[in-house]
């Protein structure tokens, strides 16, 4: 995903001067290029992702479009007061950008791991918040979130699952995207982590369940009408994340329907349930040991159908 987000903003950027993109001293292979076209819009601000972001701000109430990035917790939960009464606050046109969402760093360990973001940023108030969960949602995203007005999160992932889009289709924030058709359950996926659903998708195929697939990659604002939809057609329903049981798209499924008094036949919820992710290892390894790969995905709804 990092290099389909660059490569669309290093095009926006050449016909866009007031859109910026600051770094807090990675990416450099990455962004070689985009510093080649657009070096004058382009900062460094070095291992400071709290300065960063109030460089950001400072620019954004300027009239520019920042985009701030790094890796994981750094510029989203080591910069959250910052982005919170700076940025969000004043409806600051500052673009936070997450590389590595989820287990994408596995290996880095906790500091690395960024588990819990979507549940924070989409708690801030004047924040939209995408997560998109193949390389087409992530180009798309880009560009939207580059003429939405306000503060934004994008969180990216290492992982990408097949979001090709259908004929002339457009990407639209705030909107569910049917990926794959089915009868028996609906999978709501947001990330990179789409790509064990569909793995999933065709085990639960040769069991003879048919499965409908649902890219939620914005989680704010979110389609309730959209899901409300989907409820009403499905017997089950099910969300799978990269990310903490606590607040995150599993959370935002239930207290939406809750609140429009609809409720699905059968509901689920697949995340990390086991607190902090305290051991180190590739992001395949991790899904695996936290129960979010394809093979127990599979189990799990299998036994959710029986039941």
């Amino acid at each position: 995903m990092r290099d389909h987000f660059i490569k669309r903003l290093t095009n926006l950027a050449e016909n866009d001067p007031e859109l910026v993109l600051v770094t807090g001293d990675l990416g450099f292979g990455v962004f070689d290029n985009y510093r080649k076209v657009r070096s004058d819009q382009f900062i460094n601000a070095g291992v400071s992702e709290q300065n960063m972001t109030m460089v950001a701000t400072g620019m954004a109430l300027e009239g520019y479009k920042v985009f701030t990035y790094s890796i994981g917790n750094f510029p989203t939960l080591r910069c959250l007061e910052m982005i919170r009464n700076d940025a969000a606050y004043h409806e600051a046109n500052v673009k936070v950008v997450c590389i590595g969402g989820g287990f994408s760093y596995g290996a880095l360990g906790i500091s690395h791991h960024a588990t819990e973001d979507l549940a924070i940023m989409r708690s801030l108030p004047n924040v939209t918040v995408l997560s998109p969960c193949g390389l087409w949602e992530a180009m798309e995203a880009t560009e939207a979130l580059a003429s939405t007005p306000g503060t934004c999160y994008l969180r990216l992932d290492k992982s990408v699952g097949d979001d090709a889009p259908k004929n002339n289709e457009r990407f639209e924030i705030g909107k569910l995207r049917i990926l794959k058709e089915g009868n028996d359950v609906t999978l709501l996926v947001t990330g990179g982590i789409l790509g064990e659903v569909q793995k999933a998708a065709i085990k639960l195929s040769e069991l003879g369940i048919s499965v409908k697939i649902v890219s939620c990659h914005t989680l704010k604002p979110f389609d309730g009408n959209g899901l409300v939809d989907l409820v009403n057609n499905s017997s089950a329903l099910v969300t799978v994340e990269e990310h903490t049981i606590c607040g995150g798209l599993g959370t935002l499924v239930a207290e939406t329907l809750m609140d429009r008094g609809c409720f699905p036949k059968k509901f689920m919820r697949i995340a990390l349930e086991s607190g902090f992710s305290s051991i180190v290892g590739s992001q395949d390894y991790l899904r695996a040991m936290y129960q979010m790969d394809a093979v127990t995905i599979t189990k799990r709804i299998e036994k959710l159908l029986d039941e």
